[in-house]
């Protein structure tokens, strides 16, 4: 049979309150900020060989950048958020280890449930059989209307969200990396690929909206990355949109010949990938910098990480 062009029909969707939702990520079971005086003599006592080198040179490229004010920009992955790292990375923010963050889409949708609600990351398995999946009202209808509203007013898709809510004070904005980043006025942008995130199946989603708000953030992003000489870019968790996103924005920056000379990349994830060791660990770095993978969980190295920059 032949196919037409046929949009879709959303009019008989049906959605369900977020809160009535199974979720299998809860606040109550978020990482919790430690002081570096408990793992000072561990952290100390790693070796200064291969794992144990690299780390200890992330640590001091982070506090170097710091020191010296250059920037020390985050790309996270969803499944960094989804692992209950949000109270590190808070933490992170207010004592000025975070300069910018980088989003993909997933990793919006899943703050904002978060923000909302206290909890995020429904049961794929059990959802999809009966139509579920991805259908929870707040996340789809709220979330769509701030990007679209934000869109229209002019902002990127990050600064939209943030400023939503800002506005709104959700009841768990403190463990919220966009509400924090609001407060703390440290720029997020958000990187999408449509069709991949829940929200993109809502009658809400605005391609227009979509697009012109990711593109603003890639540009934004762009001007971020140009400022990376003598900093930091962390891709922590993704595999493909976050290191091509980067990739490019390092070739915009060259080809205006602005310098990213003593850059230092890091990827962290528990699996090296092709893209992530390529696109943000080798190439960005060849002749100007430096470049580590740490391997591992994401719940386990950003802890670490973060007690060791006390």
């Amino acid at each position: 049979m032949k196919l037409p062009y046929a949009e879709f029909d959303l009019s008989g969707l049906q959605s369900y309150p977020l809160a009535s939702r199974p979720s299998k990520v809860r606040v109550a079971d978020f990482a919790r900020p430690a002081a570096r005086a408990g793992l000072a003599a561990a952290l100390d006592a790693l070796p200064d060989l291969l794992g144990g080198a690299d780390f200890k040179a992330v640590v001091a490229a982070i506090r170097a950048a710091k020191a010296t004010g250059r920037p020390v920009i985050w790309g996270l992955g969803a499944h960094v958020i989804k692992t209950g790292l949000s109270p590190i990375l808070v933490d992170l923010m207010e004592r000025g280890y975070v300069s910018a963050i980088a989003l993909n889409g997933a990793g919006v949708i899943h703050d904002f449930e978060i923000a909302l609600g206290g909890s995020t990351s429904e049961d794929v398995d059990a959802a999809l059989g009966p139509g579920r999946f991805g259908m929870a009202e707040e996340t789809g209808t709220l979330l769509n209307g701030a990007i679209n509203d934000g869109v229209a007013r002019g902002l990127g898709l990050g600064q939209a969200v943030c400023e939503y809510l800002a506005a709104s004070s959700p009841p768990h904005a403190a463990v919220s990396l966009l509400a924090t980043a609001a407060r703390l006025e440290v720029p997020v942008t958000v990187h999408v690929a449509i069709g991949t995130d829940i929200i993109h199946m809502h009658p809400a989603a605005s391609g227009a909206a979509l697009g012109e708000g990711s593109l603003r953030d890639f540009r934004y992003f762009v001007s971020n990355v140009g400022h990376l000489a003598g900093g930091v870019y962390l891709n922590c968790g993704s595999a493909v949109i976050l290191p091509e996103v980067f990739l490019k924005a390092v070739a915009l920056v060259r080809n205006r010949g602005i310098s990213l000379d003593g850059l230092t990349t890091v990827n962290l994830d528990f699996l090296k990938h092709y893209r992530p060791l390529t696109n943000v660990v080798s190439r960005p770095t060849a002749g100007v910098g430096r470049g580590y993978s740490l391997v591992g969980h994401h719940e386990i190295l950003i802890p670490l990480l973060a007690a060791a920059l006390y």
